[in-house]
């Protein structure tokens, strides 16, 4: 008896480590001190001297019950941009830069061209947000997890000069909210979503005229990361007074988490064009529409609160950053909370 007959192959780990360095290679930065391999990834601070008062902001998050269908799918390469966009996207919520990233990958069956899938996938959200990926862990876990499925989960750090977090104190009634465009489901409300399609490859290869894909595409495409597009708005000059990254919980949990009391957000639902994912869900699965702003992002995956007089220049940068936004409602006096109308 040896490690391999009991379900774990050695070399396949060392396989997936030489697979993964070449996706790794395109996230590195000039701080990074160790290379993949080592026990733990150095990253140094030299740059954040010039900062009057250096803050690390983190994040961690998985992607969830959408890797279900990324196993019916056979599709992995992108699943690895959800997981670095729902932990860098909070550090932008809080003015920061992310800074590193670190996956863990936990498999039934360590197959290494698919791992080098998932990384892949997170090696190109490291890019789209600056990140460098410096480490992360694969497990092999035979009778834990099935042979064809995984987790996939991670956490990043960033820094920000405590002056400049946002810490949504200032929001005050008048101020205007400003909605970015999310790509779609994003990576939240699957467990609601698996209930209301039939997870199979016929199902999910359908194609809807509607949605101008296949079910499926439309489903698993990546969550869209802001980071660059906060750092645009940030360099025009904005003061963002607020900010709230729209996941789990959609609008009536996310929102009031950047208020502070004695004013409440007001989001004017004919503000925009809900994209035809989420209509096609509401009525396949007969979703109250209540419901649905509670679960899922409603095609805004990130919500910004500023004053009146700087909306023109802050969408002039979102616009100029390649984002589609849109004046979504404004911030009242009132009780804490969310008013969709």
């Amino acid at each position: 008896m040896d490690y391999k007959n009991a379900g774990v192959d050695i070399e396949a780990g060392y396989r997936s480590v030489e697979l993964m360095k070449e996706h790794i290679k395109k996230t590195m930065r000039e701080e990074v001190l160790t290379d993949i391999g080592g026990f733990s990834g150095a990253f140094s601070l030299d740059k954040v001297k010039n900062m009057e008062q250096p803050t690390l902001v983190s994040g961690t998050d998985g992607v969830g019950t959408k890797l279900k269908l990324a196993f019916t799918m056979d599709k992995h390469d992108t699943v690895g941009i959800d997981c670095v966009a729902m932990c860098v996207n909070d550090i932008a919520c809080a003015g920061g830069e992310p800074l590193f990233f670190l996956d863990y990958i936990a498999c039934g069956k360590n197959y290494p061209e698919k791992i080098a899938d998932i990384v892949n996938g997170v090696a190109e959200g490291c890019v789209q947000s600056g990140a460098a990926l410096i480490g992360g862990e694969t497990a092999e876990m035979p009778g834990f997890y099935p042979e064809d499925e995984y987790d996939l989960a991670g956490f990043a750090v960033g820094v920000v000069d405590k002056k400049d977090l946002i810490t949504g104190k200032e929001i005050k009634a008048g101020d205007v909210l400003v909605g970015i465009a999310s790509s779609g489901v994003h990576s939240n409300g699957f467990s609601l979503v698996r209930k209301v399609f039939e997870m199979t490859k016929e199902s999910l290869n359908r194609h809807y005229d509607e949605l101008g894909t296949t079910l499926g595409e439309a489903l698993l495409a990546p969550t869209r990361i802001y980071v660059k597009a906060l750092k645009s708005v940030k360099e025009a000059g904005v003061n963002i007074k607020g900010c709230s990254h729209i996941t789990g919980g959609g609008f009536y949990e996310n929102i009031p988490r950047m208020l502070p009391d004695g004013v409440r957000a007001v989001v004017k639902k004919d503000a925009y064009e809900v994209p035809a994912i989420f209509k096609l869900l509401a009525k396949t699965g007969d979703i109250k529409e209540q419901m649905m702003y509670n679960t899922y992002n409603m095609g805004i995956g990130m919500v910004l609160a500023v004053d009146a007089g700087e909306v023109d220049k802050a969408m002039a940068a979102l616009q100029a950053a390649g984002e589609t936004c849109y004046v979504i409602g404004c911030v009242e006096d009132g009780e804490k909370g969310v008013v969709i109308e």
